[in-house]
């Protein structure tokens, strides 16, 4: 396993350079920090590299951290078939702008992951072929997985159905 997340992080770093990525190994799960511009990029790269093929998005989602920097985030957690080897990736987004790219051109997988990140917390992907809400109406205002919405929601806020 540890030979794979040095495979990854060498061709990485001989793609894009070592300062563009942080990496971290913990308990012998790779995750690997990518600025959020150079998402796309970077996921069509472990795509289509010979030596990687991570050819599976198995999931992606947003994160609040609720910290002054890096507050929301999203994770790819990729995974490559013919090396049955897993790989996490992680960007931020600016909190008063949370967006960025979508890969839904490299794994139609994401259209249905990102749709659930902008419908719970309000990450706008630019360039996804059909970012709407899925589980709240479309006209609701709030973002309910954000750590700021209020546990027990926002009063008057959906209408509830008749008795």
């Amino acid at each position: 396993m540890e030979r794979i997340n040095e495979k990854v992080a060498e061709n990485l770093f001989a793609e894009f350079g070592r300062d563009l990525f942080e990496v971290n190994e913990f308990r012998g799960e790779l995750t690997v920090i990518v600025p959020p511009d150079r998402i796309v990029e970077v996921c069509t790269f472990l795509k289509d590299d010979p030596d990687l093929c991570y050819n599976v998005l198995a999931d992606l989602c947003g994160i609040d951290m609720y910290t002054p920097s890096k507050r929301f985030g999203i994770i790819y957690n990729l995974f490559s078939l013919s090396r049955n080897h897993r790989l996490r990736l992680k960007t931020f987004v600016h909190e008063e702008d949370p967006r960025i790219s979508t890969v839904s051109g490299v794994w139609s997988t994401a259209n249905w992951h990102e749709r659930e990140a902008y419908d719970m917390y309000g990450i706008l992907f630019d360039g996804h072929p059909d970012l709407r809400r899925m589980y709240m109406p479309d006209d609701f205002e709030y973002y309910p997985l954000r750590k700021d919405f209020p546990l027990m929601g926002i009063p008057g806020s959906l209408q509830l159905p008749k008795k």
